[in-house]
C-alpha cells in the first residue's frame, strides 16, 4: 500500500513537456505486443516493453537494440523517468485505464482503438490528457489514409450536396462457433490476473484471449466496437460532425448465439438520428455490398445531390474515381495529411512523434477519439435493453432513462482505479 501511494505522488508531481528539438530521440516503452502492438515498437529507442504474454515478450525483445526492460506489469513502465512516450496495443478493456495512468505519469500515448470502452473512461481520458498536456493518438489510422483523405475533400466540399444518410455494412461478429472452450489454469507464460485487469474475473479459456477477446462484451463488445471505430471515424470526418453536440437516438437489435462462449451478437443493425444537423448513419452487420464498388467492409453517402462509397477504412481504403480525381479548390476544404507519404499506419505514427515535439494535437486526438467511441458503446446499450435511446452529448447521459444511464458506468475489478496507480 505504501509503494503505492509513492507512485501516486510522484506521478503528481509531473510537470508539462517542453517542445522538443525536432533531431532529439523519444524514448518509448510498449505496452502490449500481440498484433498491432508488436508494429508499433522502434527497435531503436526503445527502454521497455511489457506483455502479459511471455512469448510476446521474447519475440518483441530479440527485435530492439540495447537491453530494455521486461514486465508483464505497466506500471513499471510508467515509473521509469527515461520514458517519453508509450504505445498502448492490450485489449480493449485496458486502453482507457492505461491511457489515464500514463497521463499522470507524464507520458506521451499512442494507443489503439477502439479509444474506452465506457463514457466514464472517455471522460477520464480527456480530462487527464488535457490536464497533464499529453499528446493523446488514437490508433485510428484511417485519418492518415490518402484515400479516405480524398473521399473526405470530396463529400466536404459539397460534391454530393449535404448529406443525409450514410449506411455503413460490415460482416457478422465472429460468434458462430458451437463451443464454449474448456476452462482451467493458464498457461505458465501468461499472467491471467493481468490479463483480466480491471474487468471481472473469471476462469481462463483459450477461446476468448488474444484476438478473441473482442466477442465479449465485457472486453470486447464486437466488430461495431473493434472495427466500427474505423468506420465511425471516417464517417464523421467526411462529414463533418467529429464536434457533433446535439442529441442523438439510438436502436439496435442483433441476433446472439446461446451456444456459445461469445457473448457479443451475431449480427447487429444500429440506427443513429442526430438533430442538428439532421442526418442518419446505418451499421449494418451484415450489410449489403454495393455492387458498383465491393469491399468487406465501407459506407455509402448519400447527399441530396449524389453520393459517394468508401470501401475500408484503416490501414486499407478506397474510394471510387470521381474522388480521385477531383481538384479541391482554392480555399476550399483539404483534409490534413501528414507530409510523409508512407504506409498510412506508419504515417499516422510519425503525426503522433511530430506532435510529441511541437505539443500540438495530433490528428486523432483523444477527444475526437471519444465522440467517435460514443456512438458504439451507446448502441451496445441499446441493444443490451432492447429500446430505443436518446443520448446527449452535453450532459453525457441518456435522456429520460436512468438504467441506461447506469450502464455508462462500469465498475473496476480491485485494486485498479482511474484516480491513479
Amino acid at each position: 500500500m505504501e509503494a503505492k501511494k509513492r507512485v501516486v505522488n510522484k506521478f503528481a508531481t509531473i510537470f508539462p513537456q517542453s517542445p522538443r528539438g525536432a533531431n532529439e530521440k523519444i524514448i518509448y516503452g510498449h505496452i502490449g505486443l500481440g498484433g498491432m502492438g508488436s508494429s508499433h515498437v522502434v527497435a531503436d529507442s526503445c527502454a521497455a516493453l511489457c506483455d502479459v504474454d511471455a512469448n510476446h515478450l521474447k519475440a518483441n525483445a530479440a527485435k530492439v537494440k540495447g537491453s530494455p526492460l521486461l514486465t508483464d506489469d505497466y506500471r513499471r513502465v510508467l515509473e521509469r523517468k527515461d520514458i517519453d512516450a508509450v504505445t498502448i496495443g492490450t485489449p480493449d478493456h485496458w486502453h482507457a485505464l492505461m491511457t489515464v495512468h500514463a497521463c499522470q505519469a507524464g507520458k506521451d500515448v499512442y494507443s489503439e482503438k477502439p479509444t474506452c470502452k465506457t463514457i466514464e473512461e472517455g471522460r477520464a481520458m480527456i480530462e487527464a490528457a488535457r490536464r497533464y498536456k499529453r499528446v493523446v493518438q488514437i490508433g485510428s489510422q484511417g485519418r492518415s489514409n490518402p484515400s479516405a483523405a480524398v473521399a473526405c475533400n470530396y463529400i466536404r466540399n459539397g460534391q454530393i450536396g449535404t448529406v443525409k444518410e450514410v449506411k455503413l455494412w460490415h460482416p457478422n461478429n465472429y460468434v458462430s462457433d458451437n463451443s464454449f472452450g474448456k476452462e482451467g489454469p493458464a498457461p505458465p507464460e501468461l499472467n491471467w490476473d493481468m490479463w483480466l485487469g480491471p474487468i471481472g474475473w473469471r476462469p481462463y479459456n483459450p477461446a476468448i484471449v488474444h484476438f478473441n477477446f473482442r466477442w465479449l462484451m465485457d472486453s470486447g463488445g464486437g466488430f461495431i466496437r473493434d472495427r466500427g471505430n474505423h468506420a465511425l471515424s471516417i464517417a464523421l470526418w467526411l462529414t463533418g460532425q467529429d464536434n457533433w453536440d446535439a442529441p442523438v437516438t439510438v436502436t439496435a437489435s442483433g441476433e446472439t448465439n446461446p451456444n456459445s462462449v461469445y457473448d457479443a451478437p451475431l449480427t447487429m443493425k444500429v440506427k443513429w438520428e442526430f438533430s442538428k444537423p439532421q442526418w442518419t448513419l446505418i451499421w449494418e452487420q451484415p450489410g449489403v455490398v454495393p455492387e458498383r464498388f465491393e469491399g468487406e467492409w465501407g459506407g455509402t453517402y448519400t447527399g441530396d445531390k449524389g453520393d459517394l462509397i468508401v470501401a475500408g477504412g484503416d490501414g486499407g481504403c478506397a474510394t471510387e474515381e470521381k474522388a480521385k480525381l477531383y481538384t479541391p479548390p482554392a480555399g476550399g476544404f483539404k483534409a490534413f495529411l501528414e507530409p510523409e507519404n508512407t504506409d498510412p499506419t506508419e504515417r499516422h505514427r510519425r503525426n503522433w512523434r511530430r506532435c510529441i515535439k511541437t505539443r500540438e494535437k495530433p490528428v486523432m486526438d483523444v477527444e475526437i477519439g471519444v465522440k467517435v467511441i460514443i456512438l458504439p458503446i451507446i448502441a451496445n446499450i441499446a441493444y443490451t435493453l432492447g429500446r430505443k435511446l436518446t443520448y446527449d452529448p452535453k450532459t453525457w447521459k441518456f435522456i429520460g432513462d436512468e438504467e441506461a444511464n447506469r450502464m455508462l458506468y462500469e465498475p473496476y475489478r480491485a485494486p485498479w482505479s482511474l484516480k491513479g496507480i
